[in-house]
């Protein structure tokens, strides 16, 4: 197992990276943001890594950091779900808002992500839930948003105003980021309308 890489950065490509570690040349496929946190060419920089051995080949995956290469490993875990739909994943959507989709069992939030249909986000969500409430992963119980513990209550003013929300349209992770983000001793005619205006305030 190769966990990390430290290098001088050879090439930056729209999907990978060539990082030539004393005269060998690794090429590792990285998600967007991963990408996007490299330095510039030529200069030193360290990704973490994940190996997939196939029959026929071996692929270097490599990752900013520690949490996004636990996220790439819980989301291939997933029936269905190889390392390029991750790496898909991965591009559009942060941990934390993976996450968070995961734990309001919001699904239509990775149906936004290239090649992630209904029926797939909807086997994610099943399978994953679990797994991430019951802290499967530190380094990723550490990412789960706050706006997390709204939607794992029933009840109470917090719950309502997520279910409010959610009838006028808003995704289950949506509300639940909004409604969390407001005093929680609010009334719930408070948590609705003060949640209505960060959300349509893009805050």
């Amino acid at each position: 197992m190769i966990y990390s890489l430290t290098g001088t950065l050879q090439e930056k490509n729209t999907d990978s990276a060539v990082i030539d570690v004393q005269g060998v040349g690794f090429f590792v496929a990285m998600p967007a943001p991963a990408l996007a946190a490299l330095p510039e060419q030529g200069k030193t920089c360290t990704v973490y890594t994940h190996l997939n051995v196939k029959e026929d080949a071996m692929d270097l995956y490599g990752f900013s950091d520690k949490t996004m290469r636990s996220m790439f490993r819980l989301l291939i875990g997933v029936s269905g779900v190889g390392p390029k739909v991750a790496m898909s994943i991965l591009s559009y959507l942060s941990s934390s808002q993976i996450l968070l989709a995961i734990s309001a069992g919001d699904h239509k939030t990775f149906t936004k992500c290239p090649g992630i249909g209904p029926k797939l986000a909807q086997r994610m969500v099943l399978e994953l839930k679990d797994k991430v409430t019951k802290g499967a992963d530190l380094s990723l119980m550490e990412e789960l948003p706050a706006s997390a513990a709204v939607v794992a209550p029933e009840g109470g003013n917090l719950q309502k105003a997520v279910q409010a929300l959610v009838a006028l349209g808003y995704s289950q992770s949506e509300a639940a980021s909004a409604v969390a983000r407001q005093p929680k001793e609010s009334s719930l005619e408070d948590l609705i309308r003060l949640a209505l205006k960060n959300l349509a305030t893009g805050r």
